[in-house]
């Protein structure tokens, strides 16, 4: 998306630009609608010729690598900006996994996980991922009344049970951020109330990043 201080590029180049935005709001959609869909799909919902496509993105496997390095990087601006709040602890956390459910990331870990090989680049964003959810979970324990046996690996699949909530095929999307949202204030009650201790550890690290094994796609 252009800001206004962004210049706007005119010509081939700007044709180009508008295409990927297009190639790439259209493969979200239609990937998470069908993680198996062909990527002649993805072009005829972006409106653009097939060899367009090609160009920008030459398999199937760098389209979806992309969609992931962009939910990633989303992801990683909204903990960097989580951690950067000095108010208060447990509203800035509260108020980040919001953010996270209304930026819909975890759709793309929840359908596309297993779907193509990360590859070396998007190593350094997973890192930083980590470190920020972890200072984020520490501070908010110290200071926000985070329940003490709750662990990083717990978000990522509280955020995926939430991203798995959606109503209808593409979606209605107003009414599945609102269905989200209820259900995270529920979490969010739990999250802060030990009333009992939960039963069994948390997932292990090799156990979510296992989930990325690439399968087998048509």
């Amino acid at each position: 998306m252009e800001s206004a201080g962004t210049p706007r590029l005119s010509g081939r180049r700007g044709q180009a630009a508008r295409n990927d935005e297009r190639i790439l709001v259209a493969a979200r959609e239609v990937f998470i609608a069908d993680a198996e869909a062909p990527i002649s799909a993805v072009a005829a919902r972006a409106g653009v010729g097939i060899s367009a496509l090609y160009r920008r993105y030459p398999s199937k496997e760098e389209l979806l690598r992309q969609l992931a390095r962009d939910g990633l990087r989303r992801y990683v601006d909204e903990a960097e900006a989580a951690v950067a709040d000095e108010g208060d602890a447990w509203t800035a956390f509260t108020s980040f996994m919001r953010r996270i459910i209304d930026a819909d990331v975890h759709s793309l870990t929840v359908h596309l996980a297993g779907t193509f090989t990360p590859t070396d680049d998007m190593w350094p964003d997973v890192r930083r991922a980590a470190e920020l959810n972890g200072h984020l979970v520490e501070r908010t324990k110290a200071r926000g009344g985070l329940r003490p046996d709750v662990e990083v690996e717990d978000l990522t699949l509280i955020f995926e049970q939430l991203a798995a909530i959606r109503i209808g095929v593409f979606g209605d999307e107003r009414r599945t951020r609102e269905l989200r949202q209820r259900y995270l204030a529920l979490f969010l009650d739990g999250l802060r109330s030990p009333t009992a201790e939960m039963p069994g550890p948390p997932p292990r690290e090799d156990e979510l990043g296992r989930r990325w094994t690439p399968r087998k796609l048509p």
